[in-house]
């Protein structure tokens, strides 16, 4: 049996303040992989396939030519992630509020959908959604 390979993503994103920014993230029951981190990064490791990269602002910008966005004022990406169940959806925007994190946006309700969103210490807006499983099959 050949094992397939699970593509991954890095979300790079610029931080103002990186020990903050990491025990938001730590808060919010995630870890950060010390192999990849130091006083310029640090790797928050979200799932076997998605980690999210927090750059100081100096070092994200060795990385690109462009202004850096600030994310308080304007927006380049929304961030979603799933989540297991409704019950999770509100776990994880709820501890992400008490960690320091604000509201963005309204909690969608569709029935077979359910969202909410928050906004981390840097102003990168993250959602996360559940999707009833019967109707992703159809």
């Amino acid at each position: 049996m050949t094992a397939t390979y699970q593509q991954m993503i890095f979300v790079n994103l610029p931080v103002d303040d990186l020990d903050t920014s990491k025990k938001f993230f730590t808060d919010l029951g995630y870890a950060i992989n010390p192999q990849f981190s130091d006083e310029n990064a640090a790797s928050v490791v979200i799932s076997d396939t998605v980690v999210a990269m927090l750059l100081t602002k100096s070092f994200y910008s060795t990385f690109t030519k462009k202004e850096i966005a600030d994310a308080t004022k304007t927006s380049e990406v929304l961030i979603a992630l799933s989540a297991e169940s409704r019950e999770k959806v509100d776990e994880l925007v709820d501890k992400a509020l008490a960690a320091g994190g604000s509201p963005a946006g309204e909690t969608q309700d569709h029935g077979f959908m359910y969202g909410r969103s928050f906004d981390d210490p840097d102003g990168h807006t993250w959602e996360v959604v559940w999707m009833d499983p019967s109707a992703v099959e159809g």
